[in-house]
């Protein structure tokens, strides 16, 4: 490995976030979960949960343009359902916030993103399920004026992502290392073989 290839992995590695994470609930096109794998990287986000819990098929392949193989820099968990996911995620200390239209909810801008917290998106076409809704600690909306009243899952995956950012960066969180020794290491590792 290079120095400057090394120098590059550790700076992504300073600067990943442990305690924000991403959950896709039933999202089935390749380019929208490829896109927010890049959204994620591009923040620091290092894990993600993929929940699929219907009857088609997870889809093989995700690669797209749109990813540039950010896949290889984020861990991925895939869960069967939703209530799985978000067990596991509360009994860690996670709060989970959902985004939807139809309940009430907080303005992205007046959410807290200092928090140990998980963002759980939904499908392209029904958004969350009820199940993750009611398994939520709050929801959020992204604060529109147009007549179309929604975002695409990708873009309000990275639009919620940079507030998130713009939150945790002012609060001091990209200037020190978030990951444990255990976990840095142990991701370098699989990063550079």
């Amino acid at each position: 490995m290079t120095p400057q290839r090394r120098a590059k992995l550790e700076n992504a590695l300073k600067h990943r976030q442990p305690d924000l994470v991403v959950v896709l609930e039933n999202v089935h096109d390749p380019h929208n979960i490829m896109a927010v794998f890049r959204s994620c990287d591009a923040v620091g986000v290092q894990q993600i949960g993929i929940v699929h819990s219907n009857s088609e098929a997870l889809p093989e392949k995700w690669q797209s343009k749109s990813a540039a193989s950010a896949e290889k820099w984020i861990d991925v968990t895939v869960y069967n359902d939703i209530l799985t996911c978000c067990q596991r995620l509360k009994k860690e200390g996670f709060l989970i916030y959902t985004t939807h239209l139809k309940s009430p909810s907080t303005p992205l801008h007046q959410v807290d993103f200092k928090q140990k917290i998980a963002l759980v998106f939904g499908n392209e076409r029904d958004g969350i399920s009820d199940e993750a809704l009611s398994l939520s600690s709050g929801n959020i909306t992204i604060p529109q004026v147009g007549i179309v009243q929604s975002l695409n899952i990708s873009v309000a995956c990275a639009v919620t992502l940079y507030e998130a950012y713009r939150q945790r960066r002012q609060a001091g969180f990209y200037q020190q290392q978030r990951l444990n020794t255990d976990e840095y290491n142990a991701i370098f590792e699989r990063w550079s073989s």
